[in-house]
């Protein structure tokens, strides 16, 4: 695997979902020349503003924030692809003698800067559709069977139901000819590179939960069952595209279609993105050396701020 000689570590803030980290960005805006680099995978898509809480035009005019609004919610961004961005956009702002701080919560976008990522093939949409179409005709625990067959490996650490990566997995068969697993081992991989990680990270969950719910809540309250209607209206995007698929949007749109109320979509919507603040501070432990703030503590943001310029970031 190789790693980028020499490059100084890339300033991460990292977190669960409404954990602060964007307000605490802001913060050491007023201290150091930082320029944002997002590290979330809904905040790529154009006219998903509300429901990815995306960073306010006032915000984006104080500080330059990178890799927002990337691409129209019908195409697809990969990890792959976020590492090659980021790095042109961390070189770019420290070519303006200024400093890049990576802010976010997709967590496998992160694994991808630090670790490096396998080189995989393209997407070939045309294989995905027939997919899609089969998994809509059969089931994906049968596409599950389906892989099994060829990919045991990749079947194995599978859920029968994970609909995404089941079939990326029968995607990279079908079009090259080889097994995702036998890539993943092969160790061919984008370069990783070194990171100092700070993470906000509440001392009370539920306390967290709460505040997922009172967000979900003023999305609602402030155009979110609109935004996501206008974005139906087009007539080019499904549920299934991976757009749809961030959580708020796809309740909604399950809802929209009649296929559940308004209080169990909202309680969906919650439920769905507790999970993923769950999932999030799963991740986090696997990095010992990240230095923990708790998101919780009344000076959580003064706390980051001392330590990042503590710290001398560049």
């Amino acid at each position: 695997m190789n790693e980028t000689a020499g490059a100084p570590p890339l300033p991460c803030l990292m977190g669960p979902t409404a954990s602060g980290k964007s307000a605490a960005a802001m913060a050491l805006a007023r201290h150091l020349p930082i320029e944002i680099v997002s590290v979330d995978s809904a905040l790529v898509y154009r006219g998903m503003d509300i429901g990815t809480a995306k960073p306010s035009p006032a915000d984006r005019t104080a500080v330059p924030h990178h890799l927002i609004d990337l691409i129209d919610p019908v195409d697809s961004y990969s990890a792959a692809r976020f590492v090659v961005d980021a790095t042109e956009a961390a070189a770019a702002i420290r070519a303006r003698g200024r400093v890049p701080l990576f802010v976010g919560g997709t967590m496998l976008y992160f694994k991808a800067l630090r670790d490096g990522l396998d080189e995989l093939p393209a997407a070939d949409l045309a294989v995905r559709a027939r997919i899609e179409a089969e998994a809509a005709a059969e089931g994906w625990e049968a596409m599950h069977r389906k892989l099994a067959a060829v990919d045991a490996d990749s079947a194995a650490r599978l859920a029968p139901l994970d609909a995404q990566r089941i079939s990326r997995a029968l995607e990279v068969w079908r079009s090259a000819g080889v097994t995702l697993s036998s890539l993943q081992r092969g160790g061919g991989r984008v370069a990783r590179r070194p990171i100092l990680a700070w993470s906000l990270e509440p001392s009370d969950r539920t306390v967290l939960h709460d505040a997922i719910a009172t967000r979900f809540d003023t999305m609602l309250g402030t155009g979110l069952i609109a935004e996501v209607e206008a974005l139906r209206r087009r007539g080019d995007l499904d549920a299934r595209m991976p757009s749809m698929r961030c959580v708020g949007y796809r309740q909604i749109w399950e809802w929209l279609e009649g296929r559940c109320d308004r209080t169990a979509m909202r309680d969906a919507a919650i439920a769905a993105t507790r999970q993923l603040a769950k999932r999030q501070l799963t991740w986090l432990r696997s990095i010992p050396d990240r230095v923990v703030v708790d998101s919780l503590a009344d000076d959580a943001t003064e706390r980051f701020v001392a330590l990042a310029m503590a710290a001398a970031i560049r």
